[in-house]
Formats: structure tokens, C-alpha cells, sequence
């Protein structure tokens, strides 16, 4: 299934679309390092780099009978839970609408759109009724929920909403795939298999040859993560210590669980939201966090380590979207 893919970062939303048997031939994004990790892995496919703001929709896409499934994760930022909330009115969270002019311009059979859960509730909740009226407006049903890609094997919480658009010539609604994994404590019951942990996930990464740097942290960092568990943060660090820190979020100082997976990875931030490590006294390399969303070890990503950072905290994990995909080109070519 030909397929078009917008705000591409790095591929992993693309990844897991190969993986479910589609053929990406067009992408867009803008990130200079983004596009140099992307065109390394998809040698074939034409990328496009420029701000999707900037593109010709008349002349820079393919043509619109090539095009049969568009996928992408629009900026998250303006609707992100942990920073500021201006959704739809934001410079970020009007991006959407070239996703939908896009839409209207390829009618693909099929979409699918990526993003926060904050989503669901910025505006009072008016954001994403405007963002379904937009779609729905292009002649496409949709089918709406947020989901934990833990469920469906990333080592990683990491929930997101997926706003799946079918085309109305189609005359058929998207049943989801049912999840694969669950708590351990609930998976025998469920007849599924347990949450893949940050232990397994981790298991042999010091092997890989790509992007395995460590970063350099203070001695009193790693004072400091030693006086907090597995699975803990900045609060399990006792008041009275002399190395007691004030956090805002959950992120601050936090330790992966080896028996559990990682909860979710951010792209950006300093003061303590690198995430670290469960049994040595360190931040996570960038190949740690790329297997903690289910990226391929053959896959290199290029930049500052800030910058690999941010593309893979940005991205869709590829193992998560994967039966997502597969189940929707099963329904259309059914």
C-alpha cells in the first residue's frame, strides 16, 4: 500500500508501517538531523525537507492516485500534559490543518494521525472536536481513542491518541487490534503476554554499534541517583538531605524498573528528565531509549546527543504502531 508521511522525524511511525507491509514513497519534515537519520535508514523513499508550511501541495506531492494511506504525528507540543496548554490556538497546534488540507488534496482511502493524549482534553476539550470536524469534513469516518503502546509490546507507558480516518466511499468502520500484553499480574488471566520490561528490552544493547555514548553527568547526579530506587524519582530523596531537589514533574530524577516497562521517554528538558538508568547511577544512552521504543539496532541516528534525543522522544514507537497499520490495510484490501 503506497503511503505518504507527514512530519516524518525520524522514521518510527514509518518503520512500523514497512513493518505492516506498507511501502512509504513520499515523506516530509523539516529537522535537518531528523532527515539525515531517516534518509540513512529509508534509502528509497523521497523525503522532502522543508516545513510542511512551506510545500507546494500542488506540485510537491505525489499524485493523489499513487497516494492511498497518509500517515502522521503532528506536533505535540501545544498539547502536551507537562508544558504549557494552548492546543489549537498555539504556533504548533494549527499545524494539523496542513495534515488535513493534505487529506483533501490526496483522499487517500485511509489515515492515520498520532499524538498526545493532552489532546483529548486541551481547549476544554473543543480541540479535538474541531480537529474531527476537519477530517470528518474531508469525507472520512473516524475512529478516535487513545491508546498504550505497552499494550501492544513497546517496553515503554506510553500512551497517545490515534484519530483513524476511512474513507466514507470505503463503507467500512476500523476495529482496533486487541492488545497483546498486559500487567504481569493480569496477563495470565487475559491470556496475554506480560508488559515487555526495561531489563529485557535492554538486555545486550552495550553491543550495538550505533549511538551508544554515555552522557557526561555530575558526581553530585550520581550521588543523587543513588539515593533513589528502581522505579523511583526525585521525591524518594529524603527532605532533610543535603542533596534534596525540587521537582515540578514525575520525569525529575527518574529510574527505569528492570521488572517494568519505562514509563514514558520525553525529548527534551534538562534539569533531571534525562531518565536513568535501574542499577547503574547514570543517565540512558540514546541506543537504550531507541530500544525502549522498539527501533531496529541496524538503525543509526545522527546529531548532538541532545538532538538524537529529541528524535527519538519525539517519535512513534514502531513496534506499537505496527498492528495498527497491519490491521488497517487487512480491512481495505479486504
Amino acid at each position: 500500500m503506497n503511503t505518504l508521511s507527514l512530519f516524518a522525524g525520524c522514521g518510527g511511525m514509518d518503520i512500523g508501517a514497512e513493518w505492516a507491509g506498507a511501502n512509504v514513497i513520499w515523506a516530509n519534515e523539516h529537522n535537518e538531523y531528523a532527515c539525515e537519520t531517516y534518509r540513512n535508514y529509508f534509502k528509497k523513499t523521497n523525503l522532502v525537507e522543508k516545513s510542511i508550511e512551506d510545500l507546494n501541495l500542488g506540485k510537491e506531492l505525489p499524485n493523489s492516485k499513487e497516494v492511498e494511506l497518509v500517515l502522521g504525528g503532528f506536533p505535540c507540543q501545544d498539547f502536551s500534559i507537562i508544558w504549557k496548554r494552548p492546543g489549537i490556538h498555539g504556533s504548533r497546534g494549527n499545524l494539523y490543518t496542513y495534515f488535513v488540507e493534505i487529506i483533501r488534496k490526496t483522499k487517500p482511502k485511509a489515515f492515520i494521525a498520532e499524538n498526545v493524549k493532552g489532546l483529548v482534553s486541551v481547549n476544554n476539550k473543543q480541540a479535538i472536536l474541531q480537529i474531527k470536524n476537519d477530517f470528518e469534513d474531508c469525507g472520512y469516518n473516524l475512529h478516535t481513542k487513545v491508546y498504550n503502546f505497552a499494550e501492544y509490546g513497546v517496553p515503554q507507558m506510553r500512551e497517545r491518541v490515534l484519530i483513524v480516518g476511512i474513507h466514507k466511499d470505503i463503507n467500512s468502520l476500523f476495529i482496533p487490534p486487541l492488545p497483546t500484553h498486559a500487567p504481569i499480574d493480569k496477563a495470565l488471566e487475559k491470556g496475554l503476554k506480560p508488559f515487555v520490561s526495561s531489563k529485557k528490552a535492554l538486555y545486550g544493547v552495550e553491543d550495538v554499534l550505533f549511538n551508544n555514548e554515555h552522557q557526561n553527568i555530575a558526581q553530585k547526579t550520581r550521588d543523587r541517583l543513588k539515593l533513589i530506587p528502581p522505579g523511583g524519582n526525585f521525591t524518594d530523596i529524603p527532605k532533610e538531605h543535603p542533596l534534596y531537589v525540587k521537582g515540578m514533574i514525575s520525569h525529575v530524577y527518574r529510574r527505569l524498573h528492570p521488572d517494568y516497562p519505562s514509563k514514558t521517554i520525553i525529548a527534551g528538558g534538562g534539569g533531571g528528565t534525562w531518565g536513568y538508568h535501574y542499577d547503574e547511577p547514570r543517565s540512558l544512552t540514546n541506543r537504550e531509549r531507541a530500544r525502549l521504543f522498539g527501533f531496529p539496532d541496524d538503525m543509526e541516528f545522527f546529531g548532538s546527543f541532545t538532538e538524537i534525543r529529541r528524535q527519538i522522544g519525539n517519535a512513534v514507537p514502531p513496534i506499537g504502531i505496527k498492528p495498527f497499520i497491519k490491521k488497517l490495510i487487512t480491512l481495505i484490501n479486504s
